[in-house]
């Protein structure tokens, strides 16, 4: 075979076999999302057959909560909560360790000046100086190392855009839930106030009584209970307002004014869109949480990749090319130019087992990040599930407790009007006061907890993170 003819039958040989280890870009194994661990349907809500509906995802924050205090108040938290911030830095820090990665499969130059001086033993120094363009060391990436983990960092960085929109929808959900917290605390401070100011006129009126020697003092006493107690319910309530008050204001990022009216009531808060549920697949796409979690797999996933690439060559190139002269002044003349060029392979060896420990702890992250996409699917099944049953039941326990306030207060008129005229002693008059005033408290608490429950029902269903459209 003639020289000229081997030598061009081996740059194409050479080809060949450049071209084949460039196709082998990634030694990752295949992404397959892991099958959802749930059942296939959520369980049916008893005695609702409520289907229908607006979708959680498709219904901006500003639709869904119609209350204006409460969209000024969700504003301010979107524009100064410090969770929300940090998760939004996050995602910055995240993607300049994505464009980090992604610059690695490409090669650096640089612009370079060199100047060196040599001394021999006799004393004369020799001088060199280079001017010109160099590259770094460049890694060749036939294994796909360097492109797995750009790929690995680009899963990263989408799965901290997750998180930030997970944080915005938990964000929304606290302050919407805290604010009824707050007008429910308001409501039973109203009530009670209420309960206060008849309890010291029943107390006043038993007073006269005991003087003028109609009831006892054990009437008397059982009635300054009363008194105290709702005094010890009205100052823990001013507590609880106090203390939301002060969890809005954590929530919303900065001292926040929000005076509600004296008699401000849960049957002022704007009745909430109803939501269709659909099917636990949906959750797939509705919730960030759940992405973030996959994309936290995949990166898991094409770390295998890198992890395998370190058992095969490692080719790196580095280059320099420019002008050079052992006189400073002689760089730019003719005749001065000057190149070099260093490929290296580095093949390992042995290395004591440490890329297999890579590899195997790689292979666990990947398992890892299986169970955790699979808990957050569970998780997520659970949330949705107890939102469907709490809306279910507390609609009719919010009905019985109504029912129930009012046979307590027909009750306690009756009582009263028994003990004024005489008939019925003093005990079953206060018995009947002490007994409407729980129902009415307890009354405020179930409806606090359906309003709630729709806020929740709305988040689990992966609502609040879309922007609402400015009209």
């Amino acid at each position: 075979m003639k020289p000229a003819h081997s030598r061009r039958l081996g740059r194409r040989v050479f080809a060949a076999a450049v071209a084949l280890l460039a196709g082998c870009t990634s030694l990752a194994p295949e992404y397959q999302r892991p099958a959802a661990p749930v059942a296939d349907l959520f369980p049916a809500e008893p005695g609702s057959a409520a289907t229908t509906g607006s979708v959680a995802t498709e219904l901006a924050w500003r639709q869904f909560f119609g209350d204006r205090r409460l969209q000024r108040l969700i504003e301010l938290a979107l524009e100064n909560n410090r969770d929300l911030r940090v998760a939004a830095l996050n995602i910055e820090q995240m993607r300049a360790q994505y464009q980090i990665r992604r610059a690695d499969q490409l090669p650096t130059v640089s612009a370079t000046a060199v100047g060196n001086a040599l001394t021999n033993s006799s004393g004369s120094v020799t001088r060199s100086y280079l001017v010109g363009l160099a590259l770094a060391s460049f890694e060749l990436d036939f294994f796909g190392r360097v492109k797995n983990l750009s790929e690995a960092a680009l899963a990263q960085y989408l799965a901290t855009e997750e998180a930030h929109k997970t944080v915005r929808i938990v964000l929304i959900a606290s302050v919407a839930n805290t604010y009824l917290a707050l007008r429910a605390d308001q409501g039973a401070l109203a009530l009670t106030e209420r309960t206060l100011d008849t309890r010291v006129a029943s107390l006043a009126l038993t007073k006269l009584k005991f003087d003028n020697g109609v009831s006892s003092a054990l009437d008397v006493a059982q009635a300054e209970s009363l008194v105290q107690g709702a005094r010890a319910t009205l100052a823990a309530l001013r507590r609880q307002i106090a203390q939301d008050r002060n969890a809005l204001q954590l929530l919303v990022g900065q001292p926040a004014t929000l005076e509600l009216p004296a008699d401000a009531t849960l049957d002022d808060v704007p009745p909430a869109p109803e939501l269709a549920v659909g099917l636990p697949s949906d959750l797939l796409a509705n919730r960030p949480d759940i992405r973030q979690a996959e994309q936290q797999l995949r990166a898991a996933n094409v770390n295998i990749g890198a992890a395998r690439a370190a058992f095969f060559p490692r080719i790196t190139l580095t280059g320099a090319a420019g002008v050079a002269s052992g006189d400073l002044l002689g760089l730019f003349k003719s005749g001065s130019l000057a190149w070099s060029f260093t490929p290296q392979v580095t093949i390992p060896i042995f290395d004591a087992g440490r890329n297999q420990a890579n590899l195997d702890a790689a292979q666990v992250a990947r398992d890892i990040g299986i169970a955790q996409y699979e808990k957050a699917i569970q998780t997520a099944f659970r949330e949705v599930a107890d939102a469907l049953a709490a809306r279910a039941t507390l609609g009719e326990q919010l009905r019985a407790q109504q029912a129930m306030v009012d046979a307590e207060t027909a009750r306690f008129k009756l009582a009263d009007l028994r003990y004024r005229n005489g008939v019925a002693n003093y005990l079953d008059l206060l018995d009947a006061q002490r007994s409407l005033f729980v129902a009415q408290l307890a009354t405020v608490q179930v409806q606090l907890s359906q309003l709630q429950s729709a806020v929740t029902l709305y988040k689990v269903l992966g609502g609040g993170w879309t922007e609402p459209t400015l009209q």
